[in-house]
């Protein structure tokens, strides 16, 4: 059933700028597709996921499609503004579940306004919007636009004044909520609640691990460990020693102890970051604990240049231990003192927390390579990864995953990887020996 129909005119143009077809049409918008109708010539039937860009002008909408081609839309008269406005609702709520945000919603409703600068202070994005608050991130539906989602993890300070919100990130962008009227009072209490449950799960599932620990390094812990970051070693030492080595038989527990500890004796150790969260993988529930191991050393024939990252709930099932690239291939060769990889380390790692938290710790569209994307039960990742640009980083530093099936064929895997990954100055080349679907 049509959700809206109307007249207008049409032009598809290829990567070139070519004129493919143009004429007068007829468009409707259903639930997940916009269909093209012309008088005589050929039907367009696009999905909502094959718009990857959505461009205004003099009135003339331009629609960027994942084929390359780009179809403009003009001549709607006065119903522009309305068919501008359902096509980016419609787009928004199928995209909402494609770029991974799809989790507990606990308010929605508000009608509001919003501006987001860039890192720089410029204004980037404004209009009219649907602010929702899921239970990890708020997520803004501009009425024009494109979504974002704002992990709660990821703001820096909030700033309440004349019925308007200013949110600061800690990637130094900053968005202003106004005009929300009588939903103001209730919107901010139930963002306030949300991000303190957060806090409380981390300082709960902490204080499960070290019962005698006192309130002050529970929360200074819990600063690290937000929102299941994974903290490093001699941040959680500082604090507290016997926290870490707790965490350590936590891994132990959940029956990563081998995999761990022939990891750790690769690594660098202080550098190794623990973390624990409820419903890692969003659609799954319980606590779950991962790890960040790097492995690097100045002398470039050694296995290593990797971050291994694994996660675990205990409860069986498959499992595998994902590497990825601390450098690129060609420069890992250049670094002459520890310290310089120390500094890269911290760097990639505090990014990985940051994409884990983008992509709410999903791990499949990570892995899938470029062709499983064009099966259609991974379509739904192909937004993702063109929008989310931590997405893209992971992929783009992936080396390959080793699947747990024996101690013994993980243990040959992971050496066999880590070997592999400095014997090639090619980023793209990936390893799959010893891969099985899963």
């Amino acid at each position: 059933m049509a959700i809206m129909e109307c007249p207008l005119s049409y032009c598809l143009s290829n990567e070139n700028n070519q004129e493919i077809a143009e004429g007068e049409a007829h468009a409707r918008l259903d639930e997940e597709t916009l269909s093209i109708l012309p008088k005589f010539g050929e039907v367009l039937f696009i999905s909502y996921r094959d718009i990857f860009e959505v461009s205004e002008k003099d009135y003339r909408i331009h629609l960027m499609l994942s084929s390359g081609e780009t179809l403009t839309l003009s001549n709607l008269g006065y119903k522009y503004e309305d068919f501008l406005r359902v096509l980016s609702k419609l787009r928004n709520e199928l995209l909402l579940k494609d770029m991974l945000m799809h989790e507990t919603l606990r308010k929605s409703g508000a009608e509001a306004e919003f501006v987001l600068y860039a890192e720089n202070g410029v204004e980037q994005q404004k209009g009219k919007c649907e602010p929702r608050l899921y239970e990890t991130a708020m997520v803004i539906l501009p009425e024009k636009g494109e979504i974002f989602r704002v992990p709660y993890s990821s703001i820096s300070k909030i700033n309440e004044e004349d019925y308007a919100l200013a949110i600061e990130m800690e990637s130094e962008r900053r968005i202003v909520i106004s005009k929300m009227g009588a939903q103001f009072d209730p919107f901010t209490t139930t963002l306030s609640r949300l991000m303190n449950e957060l806090s409380i799960k981390v300082q709960s599932s902490l204080k499960e691990l070290l019962p005698r620990a006192n309130p002050m390094v529970l929360r200074q812990a819990a600063r690290f460990m937000k929102e299941g970051r994974a903290a490093k070693r001699s941040d959680i030492e500082s604090i507290s020693p016997e926290l870490w080595r707790e965490m350590e038989n936590k891994l132990d527990i959940m029956g990563l102890k081998e995999e761990y500890e022939l990891l750790k004796s690769l690594s660098q150790q202080e550098k190794i970051c623990i973390g624990l969260k409820r419903g890692l993988l969003g659609d799954l529930t319980g606590e779950y604990i991962w790890f960040l191991i790097p492995i690097y050393d100045t002398n470039e024939t050694k296995p290593g240049n990797a971050v291994a990252l694994e996660a675990t709930s205990g409860e069986g099932g498959g499992k595998a231990t994902y590497f990825f690239k601390l450098v690129s291939r060609k420069e890992y060769p250049t670094f002459e003192n520890m310290e310089d990889l120390h500094r890269e380390a911290d760097n990639f790692i505090k990014k990985i927390n940051q994409c884990m938290l983008a992509i709410n710790f999903r791990r499949e569209p990570i892995y899938l390579p470029d062709e499983k994307l064009e099966d259609p039960r991974y379509q739904k990742y192909k937004f993702a990864i063109a929008k989310i640009p931590e997405l893209r980083l992971l992929r783009e530093r992936f080396i390959g995953r080793v699947i747990h099936s024996s101690h013994e064929q993980w243990k040959k895997d992971v050496m066999d990887l880590l070997k592999f990954n400095v014997s090639t100055q090619n980023d793209d080349a990936k390893w799959r020996q010893g891969e099985k679907d899963g």
